[in-house]
């Protein structure tokens, strides 16, 4: 074991050698323009060399670097400026004469180190260790640098040595000491030469490839002699690691802890990306933590494990979570907004499948995540543990995938998924979590400047909605009403029948009917995103957004409304508290919701009671009425809300009453086999019971403006959905038809594909415009 002053010692070297390849790196950037790929081989070839090169330092009992070392040193430093190069050659035009200079610098130095070694009689096995080292990763290189041109057999010249190490981990007497061999420095010199010469370009190409032929049949003779020698000598030089007794059970363990940290690094985020192929990456950032824990004394090696290994858990825990976000709306989890949900997501969950049922997935859920948290932790612990007591070991495979990792991102393979295979996407997941956040904070304030700026904001109630007087306004909301609800889907064709009978119905009534399409600013849920967008005339697409915008004194619809003269109502029926926002924000003069409506009937998963019994209670409650003023309602229809796995029959209106009645009536579970289908039948009822509705119900000064609030999760979605929704306005009054006639909807409750999209936040302003609002002239 060393001492505390060899083991400064070894790191010293090390570090030293770092910062003159952060030098190095840097005066390249500035001259000869690296980029970010130029920037990251920098970055990992200089880690990866000098914890090879601590390795060989931590195996040496004195930890001490001669003057010969210094020089090797410098000839690695010198090699970490030709991977940068090399890699920012990929991507961009790079000069060549850099390259080469850098190259032939580090060959000479090869050398100059042998030289000095001898002049002052420093040899030793640590040098000859550093000195192999630093030329296998010059080799390696310099292959792929010349590779583009020369063709993809050369990587076999810098693959040769790692491939070498690879096999020493499946037979363990190639792991042996061989005896020295003049005859390999020549032949590894050779190699350099040769490449170097290759990536100037001064021969002609076809000398070129026959020269690099010659070099590797140089290199596969004295590789080919090593493992002659070592196969002669296989008893005889048995490694103590194989003459050791092993634990299976500790085997077992570390193989265990290997597979999780592994899975944890290259486990994708999207559920799309769940292919077996993205499991088989290599993942940089192990390889790094692995290789920091070989150079590190014990105590830093422990604080190492101990801050990673959470930092990893909590990675794990964020993928698990963008999985079911993107499960359920269709984009990451946002570390800013989204903690926010998790009191509504379980109340949800309690209303949807009852509060036994959901305690028990908030059970599981929570040892879901703990495990996520502790298991990576435990494992990175005992990975990085066995790794040191197996330092020798460990350095070549640490040396040999951070070489393969180096070769596949070169070249930018890719398995047949598109996954790249060299993987760096757990540091990239962490990088982007950390932008989020700062986005997420930022946010803050682009959003003020947009709340200020509203042009309606002082509209005073003469000069708003002219073309509506009289006429009661019912802006309807129907849960989950997507586009994937009236198109390219296996349910749509029967929702499509039912927007097509209803538009013929709507008709025969004397109502007409145009539809569009709007961009929802929500997917899969939180439909008030959507509400409040719609109404306010900006994008909100986060719980920031909406608690800023509730604060403010942006006009909505509904304020438009009540300021010229409508009674402004709202009926949201699975509400079951106070809402602040409603009074404050909205100010509705009266909200609706499960306490006071009288409903009497059952509940339908989700959904508190039907939407025929919404309707009906509106019905009696307000548009009834006699000697009132016009009336504008929101109304939010969720009985086809998720898990679509209890729909309510469709029953004559005058059966309605206190809605008891339903107690006894059969309930269509199609939803409980059948997720899409379920779904397509809670559309379909929600639209037949509002068509049956205004047929029944609807008066001549009646307008609708009836869309959907967000597209459903992905599991009935589809990857990839779009964010948009159905909209349509229904009106009995041609004239209220004829000011929206260039909005180019097409007629009938069903869009066309042709229909223009426009943002749901632009709906306010066209609305008001289009139907008389004049904004104020100061």
């Amino acid at each position: 074991m060393l001492e505390r002053g060899s083991t400064l010692r070894t790191v010293q070297g090390p570090a030293a050698g770092l910062a003159a390849q952060a030098l190095l790196v840097s005066a390249l950037a500035a001259t000869v323009g690296l980029g970010s790929a130029g920037w990251l081989a920098g970055a990992a070839c200089g880690l990866v060399l000098n914890v090879t090169l601590a390795g060989a330092l931590w195996r040496d009992r004195s930890g001490q670097l001669g003057p010969a070392s210094w020089v090797t040193l410098l000839r690695a430093s010198l090699v970490v400026g030709v991977a940068a190069l090399t890699a920012a050659s990929l991507d961009r035009d790079v000069p060549v004469a850099p390259l080469v200079a850098l190259a032939a610098a580090a060959l000479v130095l090869d050398f100059v180190d042998g030289w000095v070694a001898r002049r002052t009689e420093s040899e030793s096995a640590l040098g000859a260790r550093m000195d192999g080292e630093v030329d296998a990763f010059l080799i390696l290189v310099l292959s792929i640098a010349v590779a583009p041109t020369a063709g993809a057999w050369v990587l076999a010249i810098g693959a040769a040595r790692y491939a070498f190490l690879a096999a020493g981990w499946i037979v363990g007497w190639m792991r042996a000491r061989l005896p020295r061999r003049d005859w390999r420095k020549t032949v590894a010199a050779t190699q350099g030469i040769t490449l170097t010469i290759a990536a100037a370009g001064v021969v002609p190409p076809v000398l070129a490839r026959l020269a690099l032929a010659a070099a590797l049949a140089l290199l596969a003779e004295s590789f080919g002699r090593d493992v002659w020698w070592l196969w002669r000598h296989r008893h005889a030089t048995r490694p103590a690691a194989v003459a050791r007794r092993r634990d299976p059970g500790a085997a077992v363990l570390t193989a265990l802890a290997l597979l999780i940290v592994w899975l944890a690094l290259v486990a994708p985020d999207q559920p799309s990306r769940l292919t077996p192929g993205a499991f088989v990456r290599l993942p940089i950032e192990g390889i790094v933590v692995v290789a920091l824990a070989l150079v590190l004394p014990a105590g830093a090696r422990r604080i190492l494990a101990w801050t990673a290994g959470p930092v990893l858990g909590i990675l794990v825990v964020v993928k698990l979570l963008d999985l079911g976000f993107f499960t359920a709306f269709d984009r990451p989890f946002n570390p800013v907004d989204d903690w926010s949900y998790a009191s509504i997501g379980i109340e949800t969950l309690r209303d949807s499948i009852g509060r036994t049922d959901a305690n028990l997935v908030l059970a599981g859920v929570v040892l879901v995540g703990v495990a996520a948290l502790v298991l990576p932790t435990v494992a990175l612990v005992r990975l990085t543990r066995v790794a040191a007591g197996h330092r020798r070991l460990s350095l070549q495979a640490v040396a040999s995938l951070a070489a393969g990792w180096l070769v596949f991102w070169a070249f930018g393979a890719e398995l047949v998924s598109g996954a790249r295979i060299a993987s760096t996407s757990a540091a990239a997941l962490a990088v982007q979590e950390v932008r989020t956040v700062q986005e997420g904070l930022h946010d803050r304030a682009v959003f003020a400047r947009t709340l200020r700026h509203d042009r309606y904001r002082f509209a005073t109630g003469d000069r708003l909605l002219t073309g509506l007087r009289g006429k009661d306004v019912l802006l309807v909301f129907v849960e989950s009403y997507g586009q994937v609800a009236v198109q390219g889907s296996s349910f749509s064709p029967r929702v499509d029948s039912v927007l097509d009978a209803g538009t013929t119905g709507l008709r025969a009534a004397g109502f007409a009917s145009r539809s569009g399409w709007l961009t929802s600013p929500t997917f899969g849920g939180i439909s008030w995103l959507a509400h409040s967008t719609l109404q306010a005339g900006v994008w909100v697409n986060s719980p920031t957004r909406y608690d800023q915008l509730v604060a403010s004194d942006r006009l909505t619809l509904s304020q438009a409304f009540q300021r010229a003269g409508w009674r402004a109502v709202d009926d949201v029926p699975s509400n079951e508290r106070d809402w602040a926002a409603g009074s404050s924000f909205y100010h509705y003069d009266k909200i609706y919701d499960r306490r006071n409506v009288g409903y009497r009937g059952p509940t339908y998963a989700y959904a508190s009671m039907p939407d025929q019994y919404v309707w009906a209670a509106l019905q009696r409650r307000e548009l009834g009425t006699r000697a009132r003023p016009p009336l504008f309602a929101e109304v939010d229809l969720v009985s086809s809300h998720e898990p679509w796995t209890q729909v309510p029959p469709l029953i004559a209106w005058d059966r309605v009453g206190d809605g008891s009645i339903f107690t006894s009536l059969p309930v269509d579970m199609t939803g409980a086999r059948d997720t899409r289908q379920g779904y397509g039948h809670s559309i379909e009822y929600t639209l037949r019971t509002l068509f049956s509705f205004v047929e029944h119900y609807g008066r001549k000064n009646l307008v609708l403006v009836v869309l959907g609030d967000h597209q459903p999760a992905t599991t009935v979605s589809g990857e990839n959905p779009t964010h948009n929704v159905p909209i349509s306005v229904v009106a009995h009054d041609p004239a209220v038809m004829r000011r929206i006639a260039g909005w180019d909807w097409a007629s009938g409750m069903r869009p066309s594909s042709r229909a223009p999209v426009w943002p749901m936040s632009a709906f306010r302003d066209r609305f008001l415009s289009a139907f008389g609002s004049r904004l104020d002239p100061s």
